[in-house]
């Protein structure tokens, strides 16, 4: 689906420089919705070739669209990063520039994997309170992988760590020295799914599935075919940080420990959990502790979606998403209005 965005860039508030992309609809009569990507992708990750994605859903329901690339958006330079620096100087800096673009005194939020840890940080420490709805796919505050998944992040990932900074999945197209070279060829001997070379990298880079961030049966091939220009590099930075939130079983500070889930969230939004129950990223467990946190201390404010047939990106990029997952989605967005 072709939209036209403009283009506005803002300044974290440690100083590393983001920006917004702004669809422009002459049929935004409702609030601002901010779309917040995960990692090692863009915002472009909610625009894939289907008539009928996440983006125009929302303008066809009458929302004003935003999509925020973060620090760990691929369309910047390679930079290492951990879910605080987001949390705490990105996000609250993105909110910011949205109010003050629309004029809003609030807004709602869509928001993705590592989008969704960090966001969640954000919010509970009290950092966005313009945002009065959050709808979160995949894991927000209790991030839980399969078992083998645990192997990688204690085993590989230090090992790994000794000699990339970076991963990449761009790799499954050109790895540029013997070092890639290797990697890929044991992402190939141990996926044999019928995917791309770069989906490989992607399910062996992020999870434990043949594959492991979407159900196969639910993309179509021009999305596949798209998908392998949407993934690039991603900081081992990150996967020590949710190597230790993991452990934890909820999200802790990346350099003095400590957890983000033993003080009471400082916000008044509300949380409304997606999971697909095929993730073999972060499993549907993650979101169902989540709501079971959150539930206890208010009681019925909040909902838990559980998607059969669905597991981790194909939430947004299947082709039946737009008959079962995103009316859901709008329809809490106007419950929030």
């Amino acid at each position: 689906m072709s939209h036209y965005f403009e283009t506005i860039t803002f300044e974290s508030l440690d100083g590393f420089q983001c920006d917004l992309k702004h669809l422009k609809s002459s049929n935004a009569t409702k609030g601002p919705v901010l779309l917040v990507h995960g990692a090692g992708v863009s915002s472009n990750i909610f625009n894939p070739p289907s008539a009928n994605n996440i983006i125009h859903a929302l303008e066809v329901a009458g929302y004003d669209v935003w999509l925020e690339n973060w620090r760990g958006s691929i369309q910047f330079e390679p930079n290492e990063w951990n879910l605080d620096q987001v949390a705490k100087y990105d996000h609250p800096a993105a909110v910011k520039k949205v109010i003050e673009r629309t004029g809003a005194k609030e807004i709602m939020a869509i928001i993705h994997c590592q989008g969704s840890t960090s966001f969640m940080i954000s919010s509970i420490l009290g950092l966005i309170p313009e945002v009065k709805l959050i709808i979160s796919n995949a894991v927000s505050l209790h991030p839980v992988v399969p078992f083998y998944s645990s192997i990688k992040l204690n085993v590989l990932v230090p090992l790994v760590s000794r000699f990339f900074k970076f991963l990449d999945p761009q790799w499954g197209l050109r790895a540029p020295d013997f070092k890639s070279k290797l990697m890929l060829s044991v992402v190939k001997a141990t996926h044999w799914e019928k995917d791309s070379l770069v989906g490989k990298m992607v399910s062996f880079t992020y999870g434990s599935g043949f594959p492991a961030l979407w159900e196969l049966e639910n993309i179509d091939d021009k999305t596949k075919n798209w998908i392998q220009y949407e993934f690039a590099h991603v900081p081992l930075s990150f996967f020590h940080h949710i190597q230790k939130c993991v452990r934890n079983g909820a999200l802790v500070h990346y350099d003095k420990g400590g957890d983000y889930t033993e003080e009471a969230p400082k916000t008044k939004a509300r949380f409304v959990l997606f999971a697909g129950k095929e993730n073999k990223c972060f499993l549907p467990k993650s979101q169902e502790n989540t709501f079971e946190y959150l539930n206890k201390l208010q009681p019925g404010l909040h909902k838990l979606y559980l998607l059969d047939n669905y597991s981790h990106l194909d939430v947004f990029f299947g082709k039946n998403a737009h008959l079962y997952v995103f009316p859901k989605m709008i329809n809490e967005l106007e419950h929030g209005r």
